[in-house]
Order: C-alpha cells, then sequence, then structure tokens
C-alpha cells in the first residue's frame, strides 16, 4: 500500500510539475505556437486527470481492502484487550474475595481443628476406659479364680488336718486290747461276707 502512495504521489507530483511550466516569452517567429500552447495546457490538463483518475481508482481499489483489515486488526486487539482486561478484573475480584474470605476460612479451619481434637480426646477417653474396664474385668476373673484355688487348697488342708486329728484321737484311744476287739470284729465281719458269696 505504501508503494502505491508513493506512486501516485510521484505521478501527481510530475503532472503538476507539467501543467505548472512557465510560459515563455513568444517571439515574432512563435506566432503559431501561440494557438497551439492553449491546446497543448488543455491536453496536459487532460492528461494529469486520466491520470489522477488512474491513481484514484488504484487507491479506491487497494485502499478500501486496506482499510478493512487494518481497522479489522485494530478491532480484533480492541476485542482481546477487552477480553484480557475482563480476565484481569476477573480475577482481581476473585483475589479480592479469598482475602475477604480469609478470616472467615481461618475461623473455619479452627473450628474444624478443635471439633477434630475433641472428637479425638473423646475417641481416646473412650478406648482408654474400654481398656481399664477390661483389664477391671480381667483382674476379677483372676481373683475369683484365685480365691477358688484358694479355697479349694484351704479345704484340702482342713480335710487333711481332720483326718490327722481324727487318726491322733483314734490311736490315743485304742489300747491294746480295744485293738484286738476291733481286729477281731473286722475279720468275723469279713468272715461273714465270705459265707454269704
Amino acid at each position: 500500500m505504501r508503494k502505491i502512495f508513493l506512486t501516485a504521489a510521484f505521478a501527481v507530483s510530475i503532472g503538476l510539475g507539467q501543467a505548472q511550466e512557465p510560459s515563455h516569452e513568444p517571439s515574432k517567429g512563435e506566432s503559431h505556437e501561440e494557438e497551439a500552447m492553449p491546446h497543448e495546457l488543455l491536453w496536459k490538463w487532460a492528461n494529469f486527470a486520466i491520470l489522477a483518475g488512474a491513481l484514484g481508482w488504484l487507491i479506491s481499489k487497494n485502499a478500501g481492502p486496506y482499510f478493512q483489515s487494518r481497522s479489522e486488526e485494530i478491532r480484533r486487539g480492541i476485542e482481546e484487550a477487552a477480553k484480557t482486561r475482563a480476565d484481569a478484573e476477573a480475577r482481581a475480584a476473585e483475589i479480592e474475595r479469598r482475602v475477604s474470605n480469609l478470616a472467615t476460612e481461618v475461623e473455619q479451619i479452627r473450628a474444624q481443628s478443635h471439633a477434630e481434637i475433641s472428637r479425638e480426646g473423646e475417641r481416646v477417653r473412650a478406648e482408654t476406659e474400654a481398656q481399664i474396664q477390661k483389664i477391671q474385668a480381667q483382674a476379677e476373673n483372676e481373683i475369683q479364680s484365685a480365691a477358688k484355688h484358694a479355697t479349694q487348697d484351704l479345704k484340702a488342708f482342713a480335710s487333711q488336718l481332720a483326718v490327722q486329728r481324727a487318726e491322733e484321737q483314734i490311736r490315743a484311744r485304742l489300747t491294746g486290747p480295744s485293738q484286738e476287739e476291733l481286729v477281731s470284729g473286722f475279720i468275723s465281719e469279713l468272715r461273714g461276707k465270705a459265707e454269704s458269696h
């Protein structure tokens, strides 16, 4: 496009230069050329008009699409700038919203942390109580088992002691004649049983 403008400007300057050439004083011998001068001037202006028309036609033919494409580029640039600006404003608004909500989010996080700590404390407390109850039940079972064994041992010891005491009392009471009497009674009882079979 720039080349077209330069060519047009050069042609216009040449045409104007030729149209404005100073006329020189005619001499006596040049009287017939005076009559040709107005026609020459007319031809120069006609030539200039044709050149200007051709240049105008070239400019109108090429300038329209050039200016249209240029205006399209400018429009696209404006649209992209508007879109970029809208994106930047949206990001700025989002950042402002986050900053304004930051205190609320911090409070929510603190509340969640306290709630989680409380829940964890309750869980640990419940587990500890369950373990304590389990240990107490186990200890009570062991105590009952030990008491049962101790009672059985005590009964066995008491029985053994009672037998020993009874044996000692029997020995103390048994004298020679009573022993003979017992032995003879036992033997006669055995004989009676043997005879019955």
